[in-house]
C-alpha cells in the first residue's frame, strides 16, 4: 500500500468566541504556529483564515480540516452561536485546496481522546477505564458540545450529536425552580441554557429573579470572579448550580452511551473553575443516579486542560483516517 501523501495542512478549531489555528507540514508531523483569534475581530470564517495565513507569510495549505462548533450536514454550514455561514465547496475552491474536511468540533475532540497525555488531564473522579468501552466528552464554552468515541473492528469511530440541547433535568426542588425560570424565558430549558458562558449568566439572572435581588450586567467571567470572592450571593448560587448541573448532565451522558471508557470534560469554562469542582456538587450529581451509582462509580472522569490542542489534533486524525 502506498504511503499517504505528505501535504501541508491547515487545522482549525472554530468556536463561538475564539478560533484556534495550527499548521501541520504533513500527516504525522507535529503541529506548529498555533494561534488563537477572537471571532468578533473577523467578518467571517474565510476572513479569519486569511488573517492567520497572512501571519504565516501567506503560505497556502494543500489540505485543511476545520473543527467547528455546529452540526455539519451537507454543503452549507451555519454556526449555532455565531452569525457565520459558508459553503464547504466554495471555501475549498476559494482556498485552492485539494481537500477540505469540515467536522463538528466535539467530534474532533473525541478523536483526540486516545492521544491525550497525562499532563493534559486532571482527574475529577477516580475509576478504572474499560478501554474497549465507549468514551464520552462534553464541554461548556460559548455553547455545550457533546460527542462519543467507540471502538469498532475497523478502529475508533467518533459520534457527534447535539447533546447540548437535551432537556435539562433537576435533582432537587431548587433546581426545579431554576429550570422553571429558564423555561419561562426560553420556552425550552436545554442543558446549554445553563451549561455555557451565556448559560452561566442565565443562572445568575435566575438567582436574582428567584431570590429577589436586582440583576446587573455581568459577563461569565464576572460571575465566576464574584462567586470566587463571595461578594455576590447570586453569583455564588449561579456557579454552584452550574457545577451541579454539569455533574448531572455528565452522569446522564455516561449512562446513555455506556461510557465505561471514561468521561472527559472539556470546553472553555471548566478549566477556569478546576479548583472549585472537587468541593462542589459535581461528583454527587454525577453519581446520584439511584441504583446505578455503583456503575458510575467505576467510571473515571477527567478534565481536559484548556491549553491542550486536542481538537486540532483530532482534526488532523480525521484527515489521516480519510474521513
Amino acid at each position: 500500500m502506498a504511503a499517504p501523501p505528505t501535504l501541508p495542512r491547515l487545522l482549525a478549531d472554530i468556536g463561538g468566541t475564539h478560533a484556534r489555528f495550527a499548521w501541520q507540514a504533513g500527516a504525522g508531523a507535529p503541529l506548529s504556529d498555533e494561534a488563537v483569534l477572537r471571532c468578533d475581530d473577523h467578518a467571517g470564517l474565510e476572513a479569519a483564515i486569511g488573517h492567520y495565513l497572512g501571519q504565516r507569510g501567506g503560505h497556502r495549505p494543500a489540505e485543511a480540516a476545520l473543527a467547528i462548533a455546529t452540526p455539519v450536514q451537507g454543503d452549507r454550514v451555519q454556526m449555532t452561536n455565531r452569525e457565520w455561514s459558508f459553503s464547504i465547496e466554495a471555501l475549498k475552491l476559494s482556498m485552492g485546496l485539494q481537500r477540505l474536511l469540515v467536522l463538528n468540533d466535539f467530534k474532533a475532540l473525541a478523536l483526540a481522546l486516545p492521544a491525550l497525555q497525562a499532563d493534559e488531564l486532571q482527574p475529577l473522579l477516580p475509576g478504572t477505564a474499560d478501554m474497549q468501552a465507549p468514551r464520552a466528552v462534553l464541554g461548556p464554552g460559548t455553547g455545550l458540545g457533546v460527542a462519543t468515541l467507540v471502538s469498532t473492528p475497523r478502529g475508533e469511530l467518533a459520534l457527534d450529536g447535539e447533546g447540548g440541547h437535551v432537556t435539562l433535568a433537576a435533582a432537587d426542588d431548587e433546581e426545579a425552580a431554576v429550570i422553571a425560570w429558564l423555561r419561562q424565558r426560553f420556552g425550552h430549558a436545554s442543558a446549554e441554557r445553563a451549561l455555557s458562558g451565556p448559560g452561566l449568566v442565565n443562572l445568575y439572572e435566575a438567582a436574582c429573579g428567584l431570590y429577589g435581588s436586582a440583576a446587573t450586567s455581568m459577563s461569565p467571567a464576572d460571575v465566576v470572579d464574584a462567586a470566587r470572592r463571595g461578594t455576590d450571593a447570586a453569583c455564588v448560587k449561579a456557579l454552584g448550580w452550574f457545577m451541579a448541573f454539569l455533574g448531572n448532565v455528565a452522569g446522564n451522558l455516561a449512562l446513555t452511551v455506556g461510557a465505561r471508557g471514561g468521561v472527559y470534560v472539556g470546553g472553555g469554562i471548566p478549566p477556569r473553575i478546576a479548583d472549585l469542582l472537587p468541593a462542589s456538587r459535581f461528583a454527587e450529581r454525577f453519581l446520584g443516579k439511584g441504583r446505578f451509582r455503583s456503575y458510575l462509580s467505576a467510571i473515571p472522569v477527567h478534565l481536559i486542560d484548556a491549553r491542550s490542542s486536542a481538537a486540532l489534533r483530532g482534526a488532523a486524525r480525521a484527515l489521516d483516517a480519510g474521513a
